[in-house]
């Protein structure tokens, strides 16, 4: 085979792409500071300056909440994995607003049996920022 037969040519063309995709991908995950924290019976991906809706927290608006359940910290490629949870990290969250989620119909049938239930739920959710990931007493991101 010719290095300039049509195969030759797909074939390198094919491999850069996926090379590139690869590399690009990595190292965007590497420089954002995160942390995956267990709250309320679900995980969650924080990080820091951002706000995030979890289900209902008994905290007043514009209080703080601490979260020690943390069960990953990457630190700009610097990752701690607990077993089950990172000894030493917590996560500071301030209480924006408690609010409501949008509404779901449930609607039941039972087909030739003139059988119908129409019923309706809102999930009362708090609305939180992330103030800071601390590791052994070290705020990251």
């Amino acid at each position: 085979m010719s290095p300039t037969s049509p195969e030759a040519q797909g074939a390198s063309s094919a491999t850069q792409p996926a090379a590139a995709t690869a590399t690009t991908t990595a190292a965007a995950g590497d420089s954002a500071a995160y942390a995956i924290v267990e709250a309320s019976g679900q995980q969650f991906w924080l990080q820091p300056n951002r706000y995030y809706d979890i289900d209902r927290l008994a905290a007043d608006v514009d209080g703080t909440v601490t979260l020690e359940n943390v069960l990953l910290v990457n630190n700009g490629g610097q990752v701690s994995l607990g077993q089950p949870y990172v000894t030493g990290a917590t996560i500071t969250l301030k209480v924006m607003e408690h609010r409501r989620g949008p509404k779901i119909i449930v609607y039941k049938m039972r087909p030739k049996k003139k059988t119908r239930r129409k019923n309706g739920h809102r999930q009362e959710l708090t609305r939180v920022m992330v103030e800071a990931i601390t590791v052994a007493g070290q705020a990251i991101g």
